[in-house]
């Protein structure tokens, strides 16, 4: 097929659509080159703006900021360039270095009459400040651990309300990881049994007095059946309760025959220590008494009257000891 175009028409026309190509290939070269460098600009910048955020996050002022910012990006410096480059006042220059270098960020080189400034390497920075930081955190946590133990021995809380004393009761209870000591009545029993059980059922060893006939539903722990509790109750005006765990929580209370319930709980060493010899000595009591109970009852008569009498030292029939 012949050509519709002489070669004298057509050769221009390609001609100069190859300029037009190579000068758009040309400048789209130059944008992409362009763009290349714009965004290289913006992760310098971001990640020039995130290093300024650290260090105010570590408590390094702006001007402190800047100024390791810039010796990062170029270094040595001497003050005067410092300032032009980070956008700092000279009057202030003088004063940021030398903070930086007190806190080990900056170093000063002399170079003849002049000097010059460098940074430390950043990672040299953060094992500093990490390590420093952890051996702060240790010692407050060791000196919260010393004041909380200080302030739970100072203070010995008041209860009152019977709603109150249960409740914290079963809270004490259920703190308890190794023993319980325990010195209760029926009524009290009823509320704290199901945490008690509880308690026993994780290995927690359980020691408890109990004053009255004991429900054999009830029984949990090692449990001692107190012989004079209506005598107790007659004397003193209602029922006791006392509780410890693990030797450094214990609680008081008495509650009245009309339900009122009145007393304290603490962490007070000799507050704990006084609870916990109670409950003791009153076991102590009982293995004494389910052993020789007939003989007592012989030398120091009904209720062992004479031997609860802890103002003279006499048995039955006989006058007081000189």
């Amino acid at each position: 097929m012949p050509f519709r175009h002489s070669p004298a028409e057509v050769f221009p026309a390609v001609i100069e659509r190859s300029i037009v190509l190579g000068t758009l290939h040309g400048q789209l070269t130059t944008l992409i080159s362009g763009l290349t460098i714009y965004r290289q600009y913006l992760m310098l910048t971001t990640m020039v703006d995130n290093m300024i955020a650290y260090l105010r996050d570590l408590g390094f002022s702006e001007y402190e900021a800047r100024t390791y910012r810039t010796l990062s990006q170029a270094s040595p410096l001497t003050a005067y360039e410092t300032a032009q480059q980070a956008g700092l006042p000279t009057s202030k220059i003088y004063q940021v270095l030398s903070r930086l270098e007190e806190k080990g960020l900056v170093l000063c080189l002399q170079e003849h009459s002049r000097k010059r400034y460098i940074p430390q390497e950043l990672e040299e920075f953060t094992a500093a400040c990490r390590y420093k930081m952890e051996k702060t955190l240790a010692g407050l946590e060791e000196e919260g651990r010393r004041l909380k133990q200080e302030s739970q021995v100072s203070y010995i809380w008041n209860l009152k309300g019977y709603s109150e004393v249960t409740d914290k009761a079963r809270q004490i209870v259920g703190s308890a990881r190794s023993e319980i000591l325990i010195s209760l009545w029926h009524d009290e029993l009823v509320h704290l049994a199901p945490a008690l059980q509880a308690k026993c059922a994780e290995g927690i060893r359980l020691g408890l007095v109990h004053f009255g006939q004991l429900d054999p539903a009830l029984a949990v722990g090692t449990c001692f059946s107190h012989p004079i509790a209506d005598t107790l109750f007659q004397e003193k005006g209602g029922r006791g309760l006392t509780l410890v765990v693990d030797s450094r929580e214990a609680m008081m209370v008495m509650v009245s025959d009309s339900g009122e319930a009145e007393g304290a709980w603490s962490r007070n060493r000799g507050y704990v220590n006084l609870a916990e010899d109670y409950v003791k000595h009153d076991i102590y009591i009982m293995k004494i008494v389910d052993r020789f109970d007939a003989l007592l009852i012989k030398r120091f008569g009904p209720g062992y009257r004479k031997l609860r009498d802890v103002f003279s030292d006499t048995e039955e029939g006989q006058d007081k000891k000189t």
